[in-house]
């Protein structure tokens, strides 16, 4: 029922240039394929399953994948057009090692794909495909690259998967031969990138042309991959905004004419500013909210809400009236997300721009300042933080300075 496609750089979903046929949205938008990292969206553990019986549920990778299927309408009212997701998953960044986590659906040789993921793939994209969404399908993750034998089994391996996705007949589908290539030095033919760009002519054969692509991690951008891809791939982790937006003037250099989509970012919602200015489709990642699985797909409040309320501001999709005081949010003290007497404390905020800093106090003791958007505590990038210790008896507020001189207390 989905047709993806692209000309020039403007994606045309079903024939139309995305976005153009909401009435009163952003002519700025127009082609534009705004998307999120759903990557656990086929996610299983064959080494521990157990551990992920946490924050307050019990883990099941078929209700995971169930659950985000009931949550993507929610997602394509604000704008959302497309979502990542991984055969191989993603890093769970902040608790579980993401090297002990068996979630390989390759054979060591690269020639099986595990049913099960076959099954729980298929049911996300079908379901995306009845709602008018595309899905970015990522073969590899470096945490699991080295389940697969050597660079022959590579091929093996992205043969196996484009020709599951082609005898499916899907035509929403993007092709992410690997997320962030340069990261994991297990196989050359991946971490190279002319080994890349082979892999990605032979992935658009393989897959009876299906549109192609290969991201690097933040801030990377590779020439002949960069060539050899339909679709140019980038992740904003770790980026400025003017780091971004240097990053897509590169891409240009390298790729001109071809549609660019950043598919990783973080949760600093002030970055879209320059994806839509660009003409650069963007990509929401919360590795807390929508990597730990087990997953609430949902929207939830604080950063996911903003998120959606800024992507459809952007487009031009009508959002309901929020008052200044609800426009600021304490993330982390939800009542199920602790891990091992650890939170993750951050502020989040529908217009984070409006922040000058924050000042995070535990005990009504001041214990850290943040100056950078995600404005969270113990900042380490605007992807990144530190944790603390969470004892029940403990009082924490955000002290939110404004720049315009006004103090909100969260």
């Amino acid at each position: 029922m989905t047709k993806v496609e692209i000309k020039g750089e403007d994606f045309y979903i079903n024939g139309k240039k995305t976005y153009s046929e909401i009435e009163g949205s952003q002519p700025k938008a127009h082609g534009l394929l705004m998307n999120a990292r759903f990557i656990q969206g086929v996610f299983d553990d064959k080494a521990q399953p157990e551990r992920f019986n946490r924050f307050g549920k019990e883990f099941n990778p078929d209700r995971n994948t169930d659950d985000l299927v009931k949550a993507l309408p929610q997602w394509y009212k604000y704008g959302l057009r497309a979502f990542t997701v991984g055969f191989q998953g993603g890093g769970t960044c902040f608790t579980i090692k993401s090297q002990t986590i068996d979630n390989n659906p390759f054979g060591e040789d690269g020639r099986q794909l595990d049913l099960a993921y076959q099954q729980r793939m298929d049911k996300l994209i079908r379901a995306a495909d009845r709602i008018g969404m595309g899905v970015i399908v990522s073969f590899f993750y470096p945490g699991q690259l080295r389940r697969i034998k050597d660079g022959r089994s590579v091929v093996n391996a992205v043969k196996t998967a484009c020709r599951f996705l082609k005898e499916k007949g899907y035509t929403n589908v993007i092709i992410e031969v690997c997320n962030e290539m340069d990261v994991d030095k297990a196989h050359t033919i991946i971490h190279k990138e002319e080994g890349m760009a082979v892999l990605i002519d032979i992935a658009r054969e393989e897959s009876g042309g299906m549109l192609v692509g290969c991201s690097g991690a933040g801030g990377s951008v590779f020439k002949e991959v960069a060539e050899a891809s339909d679709i140019v791939l980038i992740h904003g982790n770790g980026l400025s905004r003017q780091q971004l937006y240097k990053m897509i003037q590169k891409t240009r250099e390298y790729a001109p004419g071809k549609p660019i989509v950043c598919n990783e970012d973080s949760q600093a919602i002030g970055q879209l500013k320059v994806c839509y200015n660009e003409h650069v489709s963007w990509g929401y990642y919360n590795n807390m909210t929508k990597q730990e699985p087990p997953v609430d797909w949902g929207i939830t409040k604080g950063e996911d809400q903003f998120f959606a309320y800024r992507m459809a501001e952007g487009i031009g999709i009508n959002i309901p009236d929020i008052p200044m005081e609800e426009q600021y949010y304490l993330q982390g003290l939800e009542k199920a997300m602790t891990y091992e007497n650890k939170r993750w404390l951050r502020v989040a905020s529908l217009y984070p721009e409006s922040i000058d800093y924050v000042e995070f106090y535990k005990n009504d003791e001041l214990l850290y300042t943040s100056y950078d958007e995600p404005f969270s505590l113990n900042f380490y990038t605007n992807w990144l933080q530190g944790e603390i210790i969470w004892e029940d008896t403990d009082s924490w507020k955000a002290k939110i300075h404004l720049i315009n001189g006004k103090i909100i207390e969260k």
